[in-house]
């Protein structure tokens, strides 16, 4: 009885891996299939524990929603754009740092605003326009700007940190403080890399640009581009202790950006307080609602009995587990174009069992996490690159062809760093 509920919990893990390839909606599939699961496991109630449960994690809503809040609010003001285009007439004027500014900027502003697709948006507007009318062809244009759309993992909003935080029970600015300088030796591979591939396809210069033009007359309101890096400026400040009076949580933080964002811009109240509120309702529905999701199929996985072989067959092959840990999130990532499905899960089901294989949670943990958003970064169906080949005008494989290279480097080298 026991082999047959492992064999169909399998089959079910396949279904749902091939459903998300094939672009089902994440909540939906890990859901049901939790649920499925748990009845087979003879406990159907254990799925709607989990997902009761999972609905009140009070430390990821504060972190995400305060985050996407603030985001929102930025955006509704323009402040955003206002930082784009400052950092675009930076980059302008230094051409050979044309490519590697552009990934570097992007990466900068994917800190502030944790959304790839938002940054995608904002950033590859600006910038994709920007790099084609240097020259560079439209495909190393659009993917300049993709490879720098993972800086999210430096903001202690994305779901993932304080997720890790709270199963390693340490504050979230411990979980950046450790992976940072992974993080940041990867984008340094990556920028390196495509800079470097730029200029062996001969993409770099030569590209005469049709029907793209950049906005020139656009007037840059430096104290509005100062605005949305002002709450991590403050959580960077306070976790030093240099600055006591900023020690303070992401919420507390994320509320002081939006009040400055209200004064500097002088938005009617109302209307920033809406926008707000409006991406804090965003952010419970799209990134809450899969880390929910995600632990209605852990529990299913655990009712079914699967768990217990993963972890079983780990502590038979401690090795396994770190390549798990790094390049399972990153094929699934990469074939879904979500890197946050894989991520949550593994992170619920494995990273708690961490000590059992002579890692911490929080190596671990920002090991996935790092895993699955590079997969994200490369994959040719995330909304991501799907927006940045729109705006450059091609196939979104011309991206990932371009942004392999780079991806992988900064998957091994980021890895490394993180495993010694």
């Amino acid at each position: 009885m026991e082999t047959l509920m492992l064999a169909a919990g399998m089959l079910i893990v396949c279904v749902v891996v091939v459903a998300l390839v094939k672009g089902y909606d994440a909540r939906l599939v890990l859901v049901g299939s939790g649920i499925l699961m748990a009845c087979i496991g003879g406990v159907p109630m254990a799925s709607l524990d989990a997902f009761a449960k999972s609905m009140t994690n009070s430390g990821l809503i504060q972190a995400v929603c305060s985050v996407m809040g603030f985001a929102m609010a930025v955006r509704f003001t323009e402040c955003d754009k206002h930082l784009i285009n400052a950092m675009a007439s930076v980059i302008s004027r230094i051409r050979f740092f044309l490519i590697p500014g552009v990934v570097i900027g992007t990466y900068l502003v994917n800190i502030a605003l944790p959304s790839a697709a938002g940054t995608a948006a904002a950033a590859g507007a600006i910038f994709i326009p920007l790099l084609m009318a240097a020259g560079v062809g439209p495909a190393m244009a659009a993917a300049a700007v993709k490879c720098g759309t993972y800086g999210s993992m430096l903001n202690p909003g994305l779901a993932h940190n304080p997720f890790v935080a709270k199963i390693a029970g340490v504050d979230v600015m411990d979980v950046i403080g450790f992976h940072y300088k992974a993080n940041l030796a990867s984008l340094l591979v990556a920028t390196i890399a495509i800079t470097a591939l730029a200029h062996i396809l001969k993409e770099d210069k030569g590209h005469i640009p049709e029907n793209l033009q950049i906005d020139k007359s656009f007037q840059v309101n430096f104290l509005y581009a100062l605005m949305p890096v002002i709450p991590i400026v403050i959580l960077l400040l306070g976790s030093t202790s240099l600055v006591p009076i900023f020690k303070m949580g992401v919420p507390q933080a994320m509320v002081i950006g939006a009040i400055l964002t209200l004064v500097v811009t002088r938005t009617r109240p109302k209307a920033l307080s809406d926008a707000f509120f409006d991406g804090m309702g965003q952010a419970y529905g799209k990134i809450i609602g899969i880390i929910i999701s995600a632990g209605v199929f852990v529990s299913g996985l655990t009712s079914i009995g699967l768990v217990k072989l993963f972890i079983d067959a780990m502590l038979s092959n401690p090795a396994i587990v770190k390549l798990c840990a790094a390049f399972g999130p990153f094929l699934l990532g990469l074939l879904t174009g979500s890197g946050d499905a894989a991520t949550f899960a593994f992170n619920e089901a494995i990273t708690p069992y961490a000590q059992q294989f002579g890692m911490t949670e929080v190596q671990m943990g920002s090991m996935a996490t790092l895993g699955g958003t590079l997969g994200r970064t490369m994959s040719p169906i995330a909304g991501a690159t799907i927006i940045c080949a729109g705006i450059a005008g091609i196939n979104p494989m011309e991206i990932t062809k371009r942004n392999a290279l780079p991806m992988v480097g900064a998957l091994v080298v980021g890895m490394l760093i993180l495993l010694f």
